[in-house]
């Protein structure tokens, strides 16, 4: 399984639905999945930084996204209605675990990244965008990949984010600043 695969689609509906029975509902939420699970995949996976969190991410993006289908009117709109989701899943999981560790005394994991083999040329270490995104902090993180990789707006972003359009521009200033030294190293 590459980086970017999606996790099985195993019993999710039938867990959600309490029924083997394949109903209108639950064959377009399978079509909906099978169509767009690696984007959902892929933008949990960008903005989590943990393949694993990315992984229940994106099956709570895939819950939710069964209890608003009946707002989803044009299944051309799936693909974007589902990034929105998954942005809004990831970043609501970052609200409650920040909450979480407010309340408890954090033991930060001191060990390093696990370094790039010396034999690894210098053009493929520099190209390594994933580890280099994993590097950024959080919210820079998460700019990052809202604007640049998934293409959102600044506006739009500050709404999902509850912030000012400037402390995203100035995060994304950031953000391509620390990867740009990233790729350098």
């Amino acid at each position: 399984m590459s980086h970017a695969d999606p996790p099985a689609l195993s019993d999710a509906v039938v867990a959600i639905t309490g029924s083997h029975v394949a109903t209108d509902r639950s064959a377009r939420l399978e079509r909906l999945y099978r169509a767009h699970a690696a984007r959902v995949f892929g933008v949990c996976l960008r903005m989590s930084g943990d393949r694993v969190r990315a992984t229940e991410l994106a099956q709570d993006v895939f819950v939710r996204a069964w209890e608003k289908l009946d707002l989803l009117r044009d299944e051309t709109e799936a693909g974007a209605w589902l990034a929105r989701l998954a942005t809004n899943v990831v970043l609501n999981a970052r609200r409650g675990e920040r909450r979480r560790w407010a309340r408890v005394e954090p033991v930060e994991d001191l060990a390093p990244l696990a370094p790039v083999s010396a034999h690894t040329p210098a053009a493929v270490r520099r190209m390594d965008l994933d580890a280099a995104m994993r590097r950024l902090p959080e919210r820079a993180r998460m700019v990052y990949v809202l604007h640049d990789v998934e293409g959102y707006a600044h506006d739009e972003i500050a709404a999902m984010m509850g912030v000012a359009a400037g402390t995203v521009r100035a995060q994304l200033h950031r953000a391509r600043q620390l990867m740009r030294e990233a790729l350098r190293a």
